[in-house]
């Protein structure tokens, strides 16, 4: 048990807040070896550091690159408990990728030994002036609307002539865009709940963004983080030690209570965005003469009595981004650019260019009336949601992993839009429930082809039997995909994919197979 008192490990471990700061010899435990615990290794090997990672069924590949930087690997069959390797290693500081949840027995291990645990993100922050150029930091979480929001500010930045960099969850680690030998102005930073989790909110590894937003919040990762409280105050780091603005969700009180919680340097102001007109300190939109206009009345000095036009709704209708979603998104980003003094103009241009990912609210294809959409993104109860609200009639394809969140809650809200459901995915008992305690009267059809190639297919088919013109087949499964497929995006693929099929192999409008009857519940 410590006794208090500062350790001369723990006074090297807060010295180390710079590239330039004396890495070498550092005993480090790097757990992961994906993307994110690559670029840990990768880093810490180029700052010189004894550098052991950890990781089962390592590919080959990745392996022989390790060996390469001069990194070693401790290629283990369970991670139930730490190996005699990495025992032996005696490390000083244990890196974790983010998959690696707080009661995993590494992590246990590592906390029981009263070893430092960092995160990647903590890493890039204290080498962050590895070249002359140091890019501000803007930071972007929510459980749902992230990706595009980050996605959006960069493209805004960029039209302004900034060289900005998107990353971190968005799947560029940051320790890669820390690296970039021609450096950044800026980075628009997407964080997830686990890798919130693991930052520290001071001392040297603290992270001191200009601006900041949580975009939303429901329940999410409850498996992960043990419980609700401890996923809201992961989510509530984004806005500790800001220096600029803490952008919050004028539509979500937990939002807000997170600003008003926060640390954050003085002079720093909360800033709203929503749906409305905005009042001073906020964007939104001012609506008028048949137009509706995004504005901004948070960075100006006349607040009180004007507003800076940012573009209009009708405009961003011609890029897939009217639907309410989008435009808080779009609102949040240009929030978090201004902050940092991106021109109104440049956000104008960035938005009349912009095109959202595949998998978020995608229309894959129109035909005989019915349009058919994939928004696989959506992986929450709070994302799907969102879409589900976008069209007035849907057939709705849903399920996979639920992850512990409660589902009836948008079946209840749902009712009025959904005229019937198809359920994949192996979670189908919550789903069973839900729609027999609140919508008893709306056709329900189970895939129960297991082989992943035929998931989608069968989808396809069960909801082209009874969408009609008028209709919107939505994927939008609530649920997280790794029950049948890799990810949100090997999912959508294949439902765009299935879709094409049988639109190619249906040119009469009738269903190539004939469906059961619908479940009864």
């Amino acid at each position: 048990m410590s006794d208090g008192r500062t350790t001369p490990l723990a006074e090297r471990l807060a010295g180390l807040d710079s590239w330039h700061a004396d890495w070498s010899g550092l005993r480090v435990a790097v757990l992961g070896l994906g993307t994110t615990g690559f670029s840990v290794a990768d880093t810490l090997a180029e700052l010189g550091a004894d550098v052991l990672v950890v990781a089962p069924t390592v590919d080959p590949g990745k392996a022989e690159l390790l060996q390469l930087i001069g990194a070693r690997l401790d290629e283990v069959e369970s991670l139930e408990a730490p190996s005699s390797t990495l025992t032996a290693f005696d490390a000083q500081l244990v890196v974790a990728s983010p998959g690696f949840a707080p009661h995993h027995p590494l992590i246990r291990w590592a906390v029981g030994s009263e070893l430092a645990v960092w995160g990647d993100v903590e890493l890039a922050w204290r080498v962050r002036d590895k070249v002359e150029r140091v890019a501000d930091w803007v930071l972007v979480t929510g459980t749902n609307g992230k990706t595009t929001t980050t996605q959006l500010a960069a493209a805004m930045a960029a039209a302004d002539g900034r060289r900005v960099a998107p990353c971190g969850n968005i799947g560029v680690p940051v320790l890669d865009a820390v690296r970039d030998p021609d450096g950044f102005d800026l980075f628009v930073v997407e964080l997830s709940s686990h890798q919130l989790h693991y930052l520290p909110t001071e001392g040297p590894g603290a992270l001191r963004p200009r601006a900041s937003v949580c975009l939303n919040l429901e329940a999410d990762h409850l498996e992960w983080h043990g419980g609700v409280d401890a996923y809201r105050d992961a989510k509530a780091k984004v806005y500790e030690n800001t220096t600029v603005a803490c952008v919050y969700n004028k539509a979500d009180e937990a939002t807000l209570r997170m600003v008003e919680d926060a640390d954050v340097e003085e002079g720093c102001r909360a800033v709203g965005f929503g749906l409305d007109a905005p009042g001073p300190s906020e964007v939104g939109i001012v609506t008028g003469d048949g137009v509706s206009v995004l504005a901004d009345r948070a960075f100006l000095d006349a607040r009180h009595t004007r507003a800076l036009e940012l573009t209009t709704r009708e405009a961003l209708e011609g890029v897939g981004l009217a639907a309410d979603h989008l435009l808080e998104d779009v609102l949040a980003a240009a929030a978090l650019v201004r902050a940092v003094g991106v021109a109104p103009v440049s956000i104008r241009d960035a938005l009349a260019g912009f095109a959202v990912d595949h998998h978020r609210t995608e229309v894959v294809a129109e035909s005989g009336g019915v349009t058919w959409v994939d928004d696989s993104k959506a992986t929450n109860p709070h994302a799907a949601r969102a879409s589900l609200t976008a069209f007035p009639s849907v057939v709705w394809i849903v399920g996979g992993l639920f992850k512990g969140v409660d589902v009836e809650p948008l079946v209840l809200e749902s009712t009025g839009a959904v005229r019937a459901a198809v359920f994949v995915g192996v979670d189908r008992e919550p789903l069973r429930q839900a729609f027999s305690r609140h919508a008893p009267g709306i056709p329900v059809f189970e895939v129960d082809a297991t082989d992943t190639g035929q998931v989608m297919p069968t989808a396809v088919r069960l909801a082209a039997s009874v969408a009609r013109p008028g209709d919107t087949v939505l994927l939008a499964p609530a649920a997280a995909s790794m029950d049948q497929f890799t990810d949100y995006t090997a999912r959508g693929r294949s439902f765009s994919q299935a879709v094409h099929e049988h639109l190619r192999g249906d040119v009469d409008g009738q269903p190539a197979v004939q469906p059961p009857a619908p479940s009864a519940d």
